[in-house]
């Protein structure tokens, strides 16, 4: 792939390239970086190319992550400046008000002059404006039910017709929301397969259970039911029980209440860590469009805020076929911290390091 971080950077915004030319560079650097599985390449693709185009000041991409509780953004250095090596990463809460949560939240695009934001937005506008910018666009990554991410683009003035104007980013969303989407649908079938691989090498004294539960509210009562059972069975304490309960039953809900098709839960203890997964068939069933009154970012938000903060990993992926969510505990680590509380609670000290 050619590097991108080398283009002249005096000519970021000056129109070194037409809107069309700029289209075909981002679909072929596209193609490129999804073929890869690169997504920090797709993303130097979308920043290098479309600051290219005629009066742009800056561009930004973001993705939804963490089952949509936030967004990961980064964003093109300022015009003059090169293209680091790797995007730059931050992270927005999917609830915090700025434009890219708004878009991708209710999935209609902002084109619009910095002054007619600058009431619900004033410290965006002021910041633009020191760079140079005038108008702000912001439309979502279309996926699956529900935006994937946005796009955001601040130019100098009101784009010509042809020039970078709401056609041309609404195409090139779609290209980068399908280079996207294909990269995180391998990357679903990478970990399904790899869990498959753990569970066929598995050593003699793991443990692996799996149940199908269909699309009824009765869904997570079954699963919490088939969870106790097995782990109780397996010798699992009843503390771990509880926590592992609680958490499945978010996941399910949240399966039950937004993908309406079965879901597919499995249960494995390996070498003292419990990996329970959900995965969904959303894309294949009936799913019901996100209305206004929804909100897209938060389908797998608040549950899984509460899967994070009790859990010692976890992990979401949405794909063409579905909806992946899977968490993890640590048994042995959880068992050493219960009895250090244990201790400390009877009056014993700490022992001294070596």
């Amino acid at each position: 792939m050619p590097d991108r971080g080398q283009v002249d950077p005096a000519a970021q915004g000056q129109g070194s390239v037409t809107p069309s030319g700029a289209l075909t560079r981002l679909e072929s650097a596209l193609a490129e970086a999804s073929g890869a599985g690169d997504v920090d390449e797709i993303a130097r693709a979308v920043l290098a190319d479309l600051a290219l185009l005629p009066g742009v000041c800056r561009v930004g991409l973001a993705l939804t992550e963490g089952g949509g509780r936030r967004l990961r953004f980064t964003s093109g250095p300022d015009a003059g400046d090169p293209l680091p090596d790797q995007p730059e990463w931050c992270h927005i809460d999917a609830y915090d008000d700025v434009p890219l949560t708004d878009v991708v939240r209710t999935g209609r695009p902002i084109h619009a002059e910095l002054a007619t934001l600058e009431e619900r937005w004033p410290w965006l506008v002021e910041q633009e404006r020191e760079r140079g910018g005038s108008v702000l666009a912001v439309v979502p990554l279309p996926g699956t039910g529900s935006p994937i991410g946005g796009l955001l683009v601040v130019l100098e003035t009101t784009p010509d017709r042809g020039a970078a104007g709401p056609d041309l980013l609404e195409a090139a969303a779609r290209r980068t929301a399908e280079a996207i989407a294909d990269v995180r649908s391998r990357r679903s079938r990478d970990l399904a397969e790899e869990l498959a691989e753990t569970e066929a090498a598995a050593e003699p004294g793991a443990r692996t259970a799996s149940l199908r539960l269909p699309p009824e509210p009765t869904a997570p009562r079954r699963a919490r039911a088939f969870l106790s059972e097995e782990l109780q069975t397996w010798g699992v304490g009843e503390e771990i029980v509880e926590t592992a309960q609680l958490c499945l039953s978010e996941v399910v809900t949240n399966a039950v209440n937004h993908a309406h098709t079965v879901a597919d839960v499995r249960l494995s203890l390996l070498e003292g860590v419990l990996t329970v997964l959900v995965r969904d068939r959303g894309a294949q069933g009936d799913v019901v469009e996100p209305t206004r009154e929804e909100d897209p970012l938060a389908v797998y938000g608040r549950g899984l805020m509460l899967v994070e903060a009790l859990t010692d990993r976890w992990g979401s992926e949405r794909d063409a076929g579905g909806t992946t969510v899977w968490f993890a505990l640590d048994l042995d680590r959880r068992a050493d911290d219960l009895a250090e509380e244990w201790g400390q609670e009877r009056g014993e000290q700490p022992d001294e390091p070596a």
